[in-house]
């Protein structure tokens, strides 16, 4: 049984030396081409999209055998990304740099391995990401020891992959500009465990320890360059970007407020910190429209809203970003509790359009999913029969955000989800705009007479049964 896996991986391999001795012949010193290929085992899409910035550069197609193949006449070097979506990872191309991956979508990221000329370090980045991923896993633990066995522990990890980064950088002889991704991808996480730290570590134990922690602590701050535009797409700066801000936002904040007001005051300190710690306004920009997005999506209180918006504009410079922020505020404004839902248009599987008025009947669950999110879309449904069961009172209808219809009944027709009643939105802009949906765990509880109960729940929210009650 294991015979042909193996026997595939060796003609892989060898299809991809033969292809590098080929591609050199077209190097020279004045271009930029580059290639990129490689195969996707057990592909959800079949397709591999390459994007920068998040914005797709190329759609490459797979092949009959699953093998995809791209030549670049010129290719800007720098961090990009590759996606056989739902799931992405990065890839690094250098000048002439010609790379093949192999990906296997049942085990997306422990299953990458890269070949060619600039393989070393892309499979360097990939080593860093799994590790970081493992020690994850055990961190909550770690975050209940005291001050100094949580530092002692850290220090250690984060030892051992500087001695790694040291030996492949000295090895590989990599330049200073991929540097920035494989220094990042081994100091960034140890920096948000370190921002992390004093705040999960009160919650979970009850003991503050901000007190207690050395004056150095946060030192390396110092040397973290907030405005460099490279590093605006790279998910382990994000990341503890989101975490420092949270931390530094929160430092000054007490108990006497409500959860509501100390959400306010929290993200506007983030704002105003955000605009004194980042002087590049592009970077600025997309710091800002990440805080907007997320703290307009979890406090639906107008009044705050609003004052949360005014402090946003002021700082804010991405006309486009804030049109769109200022239309999802709006929208929250509609769908507070007692307003009527706004009317968008949705198709049922006949391909027939229909208005969301005329499919509330009685007390109803709107639910959202989309088979870029397979995981989601299996768990949302498996819940949703669970809760039909107890709660008959209640329609429940799902509406899928995919604009492909014939995807959408091939789908429909592959999972059978028996009685729940299933529809697609027509414009995602205009349900995007009317209802706020901007990730698609978002559920929507609605009244009989079409008022709004709560526009603003998850199904997998501890309390969301005694919501329907």
């Amino acid at each position: 049984m294991k015979v042909f896996p193996i026997v595939k991986n060796y003609l892989f391999f060898l299809f991809i030396l033969c292809l590098m001795s080929s591609c050199k012949k077209e190097f020279s010193g004045d271009n930029y081409v580059a290639y990129f290929g490689g195969e996707v085992a057990n592909p959800t899409k079949n397709y591999v999209l390459f994007c920068k910035n998040n914005i797709v550069i190329d759609t490459i197609p797979l092949n009959k055998n699953n093998t995809f193949f791209k030549k670049f006449d010129s290719l800007t070097p720098g961090l990009y990304t590759f996606k056989n979506e739902p799931e992405y990872q990065y890839v690094y191309f250098e000048k002439n740099d010609s790379i093949k991956v192999h990906i296997d979508s049942k085990d997306f990221d422990e299953s990458i391995i890269f070949c060619g000329r600039g393989d070393q370090k892309n499979n360097f980045l990939m080593d860093m990401y799994l590790r970081n991923e493992k020690d994850k896993n055990k961190m909550f633990e770690v975050f209940d020891y005291n001050f100094e066995k949580f530092n002692t522990y850290i220090n250690k990890i984060n030892k051992e992959n500087k001695k790694l980064y040291t030996s492949k950088k000295e090895e590989i002889k990599w330049s200073d500009d991929f540097d920035l991704y494989a220094n990042g991808i081994v100091n960034f996480p140890h920096y948000t465990k370190k921002e992390i730290y004093p705040v999960i570590h009160k919650i979970r134990t009850g003991e503050d320890v901000s007190n207690k922690l050395p004056k150095d602590y946060y030192s390396f701050r110092k040397n973290i360059d907030f405005s460099n535009p490279e590093l605006t797409e790279f998910s382990p700066f994000i990341m503890y970007l989101d975490h420092m801000l949270n931390n530094v936002g929160a430092i000054n904040y007490h108990n006497h407020l409500s959860d509501c007001d100390l959400e306010l005051k929290m993200n506007i300190n983030k704002l105003n910190i955000a605009d004194t710690l980042i002087k590049s306004q592009k970077v600025k920009n997309i710091v800002l429209n990440n805080i907007a997005f997320k703290y307009l999506m979890e406090d639906q209180n107008v009044v705050n809203n609003q004052a949360f918006l005014k402090v946003y504009h002021k700082f804010s410079t991405d006309t486009t970003k804030k049109n769109e922020i200022l239309k999802i505020g709006n929208a929250i404004q509609l769908l507070t509790e007692g307003k009527l839902l706004p009317e968008v248009q949705l198709v049922n599987s006949n391909g027939k359009t229909i208005s969301s008025n005329d499919i509330i009947s009685k007390k109803t669950v709107l639910f959202f999913w989309s088979e870029k999110l397979n995981s989601h879309l299996l768990a949302v449904h498996k819940k949703v029969l669970f809760l039909k069961l107890n709660h008959p009172d209640y329609n429940f209808i799902a509406i899928n955000l995919d604009d492909n219809l014939e995807q959408w009944k091939s789908d429909l027709n592959k999972y059978n989800f028996g009685s729940i009643r299933e529809l697609k939105c027509a414009n995602f802009e205009d349900i995007r705009a009317k209802w706020a949906i901007t990730r698609v765990h978002r559920t929507l509880i609605i009244n009989s007479d079409k008022t709004i109960k709560n526009g603003f729940t998850n199904m997998f929210e501890v309390n969301f049964e005694d919501e329907l009650k």
